[in-house]
């Protein structure tokens, strides 16, 4: 229901990310070219093309509209919380993939960026499953063949979702993963992830395209670190424009043109644990697992533990917006999910504070509204923010536009918002632990909701649908 009810509009794609994403898919089939995607007539060459290969069948299929722009985000939303679910079920127990799966498909960050139209939620499927397939190929005795080919078929695609870290981001949480289990230098293990045969099927996938863009926007091998609005006095291919700007001069912070914006460390690492809000309360819990690989379940938890820490160290070292870390987001989950199922005193206490920041949330929403309920709202809310581009090349930039004469035009999404953290409340003082886990899931349900109902008050100033 979460992501389902995000494919109708109101609130309409918004002109910058939504706009391109969208246009990209319908200029493919208008130009008959499915190799090198253009934006308004123009090549664009930095970004890998999956998603917009399957936005523009689904055009073909649906015909183009809005709601059919945003299929792709929501499918794949969903089946990453089936993925997660049937992960924590597979390792841990049915309680633990329950868990799991209620935790992601709950998680702020993840509602929050599958708002727009980007590819990340579709990549960290692809990652998710490529490192499914790499557990079950270790762990299982039948068909670990298969389970090792998938492995390396998840990562191509991955890599054609959203460029090098889709191979990076699986290959580095199994190698270290490998190295914490000593399991690196094992002949059995090499035998059983089939390297060769898994290249071959990886490069099967991922290089046609790669090549086929290489051969039709040359210059061919442009290695040059050179950066600025002329180039020296001559175009750069797609080679340079998608492997050495999109992709090294990113990750240095010197991709040109500079038409983003990166997110300071520390709140980079402090936002990861917000998107997981209440839930992040339960770390401590989760702190207390095993996860010596002694058995499955502890497997799975030191990999996590791997798939968090390369993620997050990654980042650490590279350009941040706030939503890079949502390839981690499925380790998280499987985690919090496993944590959930045993008895802890932690959980207890995450309960009880999940309840008290509840309560309070919902007191300030309520001092709020009595703030402004005798505010006018004339027009629509564009009137009444304030203006600071120098943050709109970070994706939460325009949360810096709000005023308290802004808040007039949220009573109604405010109100809901306010119910939603009072059902929390109640629920983590009234309630069994289990019956607790459920009262946060409804108030986190009820908050999305919420959210939508304040983008929809957004809509005029986010989207230029109405003069369309």
């Amino acid at each position: 229901m979460i992501f389902v009810i995000g494919l109708f509009s109101p609130p309409h794609l918004m002109d910058d990310v939504d706009a391109a994403q969208s246009l990209q898919a319908k200029n493919m089939i208008t130009s008959g070219d499915w190799v090198t995607q253009r934006l308004d007539g123009v090549l664009y060459l930095e970004k890998a093309p999956l998603k917009y290969w399957i936005t523009a069948v689904l055009y073909e299929v649906l015909g183009v509209h809005d709601w059919v722009a945003r299929i792709p985000t929501a499918l794949s939303a969903i089946l990453l919380c089936w993925l997660v679910a049937r992960i924590g079920r597979w390792a841990i127990s049915p309680k633990a993939g329950f868990y799991s799966g209620l935790v992601m498909a709950t998680s702020i960050g993840l509602f929050l960026f599958t708002r727009t139209v980007i590819p990340d939620v579709l990549l960290t499927l692809f990652i998710a499953g490529s490192l499914w397939c790499f557990l079950r190929a270790l762990e299982d005795a039948e068909h670990p063949r298969l389970w090792a080919l998938g492995a390396y078929a998840a990562a191509a695609c991955a890599l054609l979702t959203k460029g090098f870290i889709g191979a990076v981001f699986p290959a580095g949480i199994a190698l270290v993963y490998l190295l914490a289990t000593k399991k690196l230098f094992s002949r059995d293990t090499w035998q059983r992830l089939l390297v060769l045969p898994g290249i071959a099927v990886f490069l099967a996938i991922a290089a046609p395209w790669h090549i086929l863009a290489i051969l039709r926007n040359p210059p061919y091998f442009d290695f040059s670190l050179h950066v600025g609005p002329h180039f020296g006095g001559h175009f750069r291919g797609f080679f340079w424009f998608y492997f050495v700007n999109e992709q090294v001069l990113r990750f240095l912070n010197e991709r040109w043109p500079r038409d983003y914006n990166t997110v300071p460390r520390l709140w980079f690492w402090l936002y990861s644990l917000l998107w997981f809000f209440p839930w992040s309360f339960f770390l401590p819990a989760a702190a207390r697992l095993k996860y010596k690989p002694v058995d499955r379940a502890s497997r799975l938890h030191c990999l996590a533990l791997c798939w968090i820490g390369v993620v997050m160290v990654f980042f650490t070292f590279s350009t941040t917006q706030e939503y890079y870390s949502m390839p981690m987001y499925p380790a998280m989950a499987l985690l919090l999910g496993s944590a959930m199922a045993t008895r802890n005193i932690w959980l207890k206490r995450g309960i009880r504070l999940t309840g008290i920041i509840a309560g309070a949330a919902a007191v300030l929403i309520a001092i709020l509204l009595v703030e402004v309920r005798k505010l006018p709202t004339p027009g629509d809310i564009s009137n009444a923010l304030s203006r600071h581009p120098q943050f709109y090349t970070l994706s939460l930039g325009h949360a810096a536009d709000l005023t308290l004469a802004s808040l007039a035009y949220l009573r109604l999404p405010l109100a809901v918002a306010g119910l939603a953290f009072l059902i929390g409340a109640l629920g983590c003082w009234a309630l069994r632990r289990s019956r607790a886990y459920l009262a946060i899931a409804a108030m986190l349900v009820l908050f999305f909701q919420a959210a939508r109902l304040a983008l929809i008050t957004f809509d005029p100033y986010l989207s230029s649908y109405s003069i369309a």
